[in-house]
């Protein structure tokens, strides 16, 4: 199935991401606000690979490779969302493996995510995959900010 997997590069693509992106982001109102944000993004860095199953999107993850004082350089993942039709597939599994070698390939030192903090099935399904809790993130929303 790893020839399923491939990085969104055109904005038919990116379209076709919406529908199960917006199970993950409700909040995104529109296609066209998902595309313009993500096209902003990718300036920015910010990927996105998708898992196909006939012509449509199933599963999908947003990263980018970043760095820092704390991490050096470092793989971070956005987004991690299987369709409803397809969860329970192993499509997430089989995207961390992906992004892992992708990571490792790119001379990262660390692949860093985060999920909510009641979030208990997708943290047991990290567990599972071997990432390991190693932070608390804190954070305020602005005035000035948009979702």
């Amino acid at each position: 199935m790893h020839d399923k997997l491939k990085d969104v590069e055109t904005a038919e693509q990116l379209r076709a991401c919406y529908p199960v992106m917006k199970e993950l982001r409700p909040h995104l109102q529109t296609e066209e606000e998902f595309v313009t944000r993500v096209t902003r993004m990718n300036e920015q860095g910010y990927r996105i690979l998708a898992a196909w199953e006939d012509g449509e999107v199933v599963a999908l993850a947003g990263y980018r490779v970043e760095e820092n004082l704390v991490y050096g350089k470092f793989l971070y993942v956005d987004d991690l969302v299987a369709g409803e039709k397809t969860r329970g597939q192993g499509w997430g599994a089989r995207l961390l493996e992906h992004l892992t070698v992708y990571a490792e390939q790119a001379a990262c030192a660390k692949l860093v995510l985060d999920t909510g903090m009641a979030n208990a099935l997708a943290q047991r399904f990290y567990f599972r995959q071997g990432l390991l809790t190693g932070a608390m993130r804190f954070g305020k929303f602005l005035k000035a900010g948009a979702a």
